[in-house]
Parts: C-alpha cells; sequence; structure tokens
C-alpha cells in the first residue's frame, strides 16, 4: 500500500528538487524555495478542484437514485482520490502516465488537468521543461515589478531588459498558437470532426485536450478521440515539434543573453523575489496570462460541458 502511494506522487520529485537546484545554481536557495511555494499553490488548487468535481459526482446520475461520486473510468483500488491527484500530479510534472480515464472525469475534473498542461506544464514540469517554462514566466513578473517600482527590473541579480521580455512572450505564446490554431482547424474540416466520438462540448473538449497534450509533450489523451488517422497524426506530429522546441529556442537565447549580463547586487529599490508577495505575484501572473489565453476555448469545452450536466443533458 504504502508503494502504491509513493508511486502515485513519484512523477513530482524530479520537477520540485530541480527548483532547489536553480536556488542553488544562481547561489539563493531562497530563490528556488519562492518557485516551489507558487507551484505548489497552484498544484494543491488543481488537486482540490479535480477531486471536489470527482467526488461531487454527476446530479444526472443522483436523480436517478445513483449517489455517490463519479467512479466511470477509475479503478476500484485507486477510487476518486488518487485518481484525482494522479491526474493533476501527471499533466503538472510533465508525465503522461495514467491511472483512470480523463476522458471519463466530470467536465471540471477534466479540465483541470487540460489546464495544467496549457500553463505549459509549468505547475511542476519534468526534468528541465517545467523550470524553464516556469522561468519565462517570472521574467514577465519580475517585469510588472519593475513597472510598479519605477526601475529597471532585476531577477537574480540580472537586469530584466526589452530583449528578454519580447523573447519570453515570444515563448509563451507558442503554446496559445499551436492549441487553440491547430484545435480550430480540427473544430471546422470534415476530417477533424470525424475524430470525436462526443458531440458537442464534450467532443470539442477532446480536440483540444489532444493538441494540448501534444504540444505540451505529455502523452495523456481524452480517449474518447479517434487520432489515428493521417489527419491527426500529421496535425499532432506538427504540435509536438513547434511546441517543444520553438519554446526551447527562445528560453536559450535569454539564458545566452542574461549569462553575458554584468551582477547587479540588490539595492533598496530592489524588488524581492524570495518572499511572500513575489510568489503571490508569480501565481497572479500564470493565472492570469493563462486565463486569459485559453478561458474562451474553455468555456466553450469543459465549462459549456458542465452547464449542460447541470441542466439535465449529457454528451
Amino acid at each position: 500500500m504504502a508503494a502504491r502511494r509513493l508511486d502515485q506522487i513519484a512523477p513530482l520529485f524530479d520537477g520540485a528538487g530541480l527548483t532547489w537546484t536553480f536556488g542553488k545554481a544562481v547561489g539563493n536557495t531562497r530563490q528556488g524555495w519562492a518557485i516551489l511555494a507558487a507551484m505548489m499553490v497552484l498544484f494543491l488548487a488543481g488537486v482540490t478542484l479535480a477531486y471536489w468535481a470527482e467526488a461531487a459526482g454527476n446530479p444526472i446520475f443522483h436523480s436517478l437514485g445513483v449517489m455517490g461520486g463519479n467512479m466511470e473510468g477509475k479503478e476500484v483500488r485507486f477510487g476518486i482520490a488518487a485518481s484525482s491527484l494522479f491526474a493533476v500530479i501527471t499533466t503538472a510534472a510533465s508525465c503522461g502516465a495514467v491511472n483512470a480515464m480523463h476522458d471519463s472525469f466530470t467536465a471540471l475534473g477534466g479540465l483541470i488537468p487540460l489546464f495544467n498542461m496549457q500553463l505549459g506544464e509549468v505547475v511542476i514540469g519534468g526534468v528541465g521543461a517545467g523550470i524553464y517554462g516556469f522561468l519565462l514566466f517570472a521574467i514577465l513578473a519580475v517585469f510588472v515589478a519593475g513597472l510598479m517600482v519605477g526601475r529597471t527590473p532585476e531577477y537574480v541579480g540580472k537586469k530584466i531588459e526589452a530583449r528578454e521580455v519580447k523573447l519570453a512572450v515570444l515563448a509563451i505564446a507558442v503554446l496559445p498558437l499551436m492549441i487553440l490554431g491547430l484545435s480550430a482547424i480540427a473544430s471546422v474540416t470534415p476530417a477533424g470532426l470525424a475524430g470525436p466520438l462526443n458531440k458537442g462540448p464534450h467532443g470539442f473538449s477532446e480536440i483540444l485536450y489532444a493538441f494540448t497534450s501534444a504540444v505540451a509533450n505529455n502523452g495523456s489523451a481524452f480517449a474518447g478521440l479517434s487520432a489515428n488517422t493521417p489527419f491527426y497524426n500529421g496535425l499532432l506530429g506538427v504540435a509536438m515539434w513547434i511546441g517543444r522546441f520553438f519554446v526551447i529556442i527562445p528560453m536559450l537565447a535569454i539564458a545566452g543573453g542574461l549569462a553575458a549580463k554584468r551582477y547587479t547586487p540588490e539595492t533598496a529599490g530592489s524588488f524581492p523575489t524570495t518572499g511572500p508577495l513575489w510568489t503571490g505575484l508569480l501565481v497572479g501572473i500564470i493565472l492570469i496570462v493563462g486565463g486569459l489565453t485559453f478561458l474562451p476555448s474553455l468555456a466553450l469545452g469543459p465549462v459549456a460541458d458542465h452547464i449542460a450536466m447541470v441542466r439535465g443533458q449529457l454528451f
């Protein structure tokens, strides 16, 4: 039993451990702890919402006298709690393994894994991939903080200037451009519409999840999509290629530019990047950028699916 529980959280270790490694690399472990704190806030919020949605179950079944949470697509030995936990872990930690069918989750329960990947899997991230994705948001956050204190933003002793911000925005923009662009193509073409086994908003969620998982290089899926076709094989392959390398290239350019800059010691006017205020700003920037970018697609998919379920309609 203890080994099985350890397997559920093992994918977190590499990504979470790299935050400490980052702190050691920049000579200030508090920087790593601040990043880990922001990750944990997002992670715990995701686990809580996913478990609540699954434990609440389906009101349509409740009206028929079938009470309890949503056990569709889940193994009895894991149950709702462990299934919800691992669904969040596998999409936060760039893992891709599953112990339950995400397509069988409730609409809001499936929204959380989807949103984790749309953020770039920065909540924990895989080996390396999560930490550099998170640092892109950190650059944006410190830029916003610099505007608030009225001076050139600095992060880990290096000045963040226009070049770094532009490259960070370029890297972050890769995900929505590919996810939303390719999902839109699949949603209006006959070859794309032939893939979902479900209609309505849930069918759209299956398409959206497929391209989100491919761009994020995750590997999990809403299995209701028949993706083994030339159309989906081709587009998903393009999504995987661009989603991985076109984010790495701007990040490498940022790293090279920062490495060449002279170290600037903190002063009284510097915005602190190690305390609770910084952690809250990081969480806010991630949610605002991710939320505003993907909210319309989530509204058309999981949110509309949930509203339909509440009104007595299933897809």
